[in-house]
């Protein structure tokens, strides 16, 4: 087809050439005819080559697990955009197994996707199969969680995690009002997978606000484990959050309470209740501020209620959207947009990047920030 255009086109240059020599002289363009004739401005056209379209095109995505329900939104929400946007997509969920996603994504690349995106279980397993789809000229986007050690990776959309761990802090220290605090309060920290590059950045964030009440004495964290590689649990495990929960309690609250479960996530948040109510915690007499991540339908409930103090509402929507612009742009042969271009260093290079805004809530603002926005109806909170 493109021979037998440029065949086209290379006879309308040598009908134009043969018309402007019978025509008046260059110097003169006044007395040359205003528009050339339909036969020659018809096989011009192609001249500019259309849009590329989303028309035959695949997009393999790639998700951690269905445990999850934010998993489960956000690739829902993914694929109902890239499909509203004329591709096809092919969905696949790896149930936190490291060696299926890698057996699912080469799958993708032997089936001849033209774009991946890629939200990993374990963030450095996959340089292996990244660089598959790098040779096979698949590009790659890390969705939610960075993609490291690899530079097959195009660009990255998540939130911006650190951004999440300093909600938390910030959180916990206007609600508690650290800043004049006469007493200390307690204090156990259960934070994310340590092969999640946001774990690390969640827990960042929260330290650079919590960090110096720590050293203060404000805050007394029993147990004594405080840092990254103490309080970090593998694949964000629930159960391991609560054994970790009721291992403090037993050996270390039973003659004081435990005042603040700093949590990254919901699935922390729901072991910890479960912990405290084992251990005789009740509401409206000793139970602790418990904080969260997702703001998962579960977790919006239990802050109604009471039993959960906190989320961090992160939109798959707005994220799934981003991310469904930067295929499209990749696909399309346009720039993605970006705000983020020095912060995700993924120890081969930074990764362009772009990061949507994380929102703290509560009881106080969930009906504007999670009803409101038609995130959840009435209904699925009732």
């Amino acid at each position: 087809m493109k021979k037998i255009l440029a065949m086209i086109l290379a006879g309308a240059m040598m009908l134009s050439m043969g018309a402007c020599s019978n025509e008046a002289p260059a110097e003169k363009p006044a007395e040359t005819p205003a528009a050339p004739s339909a036969p020659a401005e018809t096989p011009a056209a192609p001249a500019t080559p259309a849009a590329p379209s989303a028309e035959g095109k695949t997009v393999g995505v790639a998700m951690p697990t269905q445990s999850s329900e934010r998993w489960i939104n956000d690739g829902a929400n993914m694929k109902a955009q890239l499909e509203a946007l004329g591709y096809e997509v092919e969905l696949q969920y790896a149930e936190d197994d490291v060696q299926m996603q890698v057996s699912q994504i080469e799958n993708m690349i032997a089936s001849g996707v033209d774009c991946l995106v890629i939200a990993s279980i374990d963030s450095v397993a996959l340089t292996g199969v990244e660089a598959q789809a790098k040779e096979a000229g698949i590009p790659i986007i890390a969705y939610d969680r960075l993609l490291m050690e690899t530079d097959a990776v195009s660009y990255y959309a998540s939130f911006d995690n650190e951004g999440v761990g300093r909600a938390i802090g910030e959180y916990i220290e206007t609600a508690k009002d650290l800043a004049n605090a006469t007493e200390p309060l307690t204090i156990e920290f259960f934070m994310g997978s340590p092969d999640d590059n946001n774990a690390v950045l969640l827990y960042n964030g929260v330290m650079k606000v919590l960090q110096p009440y720590l050293d203060n004495g404000t805050l007394v964290c029993k147990s004594g484990r405080t840092s990254f590689e103490e309080t970090c649990i593998l694949r964000w495990s629930q159960e391991t959050a609560q054994k970790n929960c009721e291992d403090y309690l037993a050996g270390f609250y039973a003659d004081e309470d435990l005042d603040i479960c700093c949590t990254a996530f919901d699935g922390f948040a729901y072991g910890c209740r479960s912990a405290l109510e084992g251990a005789g915690y009740k509401l409206g007499e000793n139970w602790p501020l418990i904080t969260g991540q997702d703001a998962e339908l579960m977790a919006t409930k239990n802050i109604i209620s009471g039993y959960q103090t906190m989320s961090i509402a992160k939109d798959t929507r707005t994220l799934a959207e981003k991310c469904v612009t930067m295929v499209n742009a990749v696909l399309t042969g346009a720039e993605p947009e970006i705000n983020d271009t020095t912060t995700y260093d993924n120890g081969v290079f930074v990764v362009p990047s772009y990061l949507c805004t994380p929102v703290a809530v509560d009881v106080n603002n969930y009906q504007e920030v999670l009803v409101d926005t038609g995130y959840y109806t009435a209904d699925q909170l009732a």
